[in-house]
């Protein structure tokens, strides 16, 4: 049968008779599909957790027919050992992942600093040369306003002398 067949057979849903298969660990066949094909021992199984939860039992608690609940032994020497060294194994790589952050982070760090330092000295490359501009710039208006009062000078003695000339023109001096 298969789970919508089982499902109607039992009054429940179909994804309750999956939910069983699950929680219950039961071992189901399978079709080509992957569909829980169910027998008639199977079938049984999943009536008596029907019963067993209409009685209250919760589904963790189930006790299913031809299962036996898993015991479990602790080895007391054996897993203390077994846990000594995974402890130990778990400092020692600790120990590893902290030199090997601590190396990243002095990579780093060394990387910054050369940024730093090519920063640094192309600043002072460009203010050399802004100074050197700027005194470029200042010998340029320097030598444009000593032409210009070169240029000036002599057309005010002519302007002078013109002066004079009209003066002495209209005065007759």
């Amino acid at each position: 049968m298969n789970t919508n067949a089982v499902a109607k057979l039992l009054g429940v849903s179909p994804s309750t008779i999956q939910r069983w298969v699950k929680q219950a660990n039961l071992q189901m066949e399978r079709t080509e599909l992957g569909h829980y094909q169910f027998s008639d021992e199977s079938i049984e199984i999943l009536k008596d957790i029907k019963a067993q939860l209409n009685s209250g039992v919760l589904l963790q608690d189930l006790k299913i027919k031809g299962r036996q609940p898993r015991k479990a032994t602790v080895k007391g020497s054996s897993t203390e050992i077994a846990l000594g060294s995974l402890v130990r194994r778990m400092e020692e790589f600790d120990q590893r992942l902290e030199r090997k952050a601590d190396e990243v982070v002095s990579y780093q760090i060394l990387q910054h600093r050369r940024e730093i330092e090519e920063l640094q000295s192309e600043l002072s490359n460009l203010k050399l040369l802004i100074t050197s501009m700027q005194e470029a710039a200042a010998q340029r208006e320097n030598d444009t306003a000593m032409e210009r009062t070169d240029s000036l000078e002599p057309l005010s003695t002519i302007r002078n002398s013109k002066k004079k000339n009209f003066m002495s023109a209209f005065f007759g001096f």
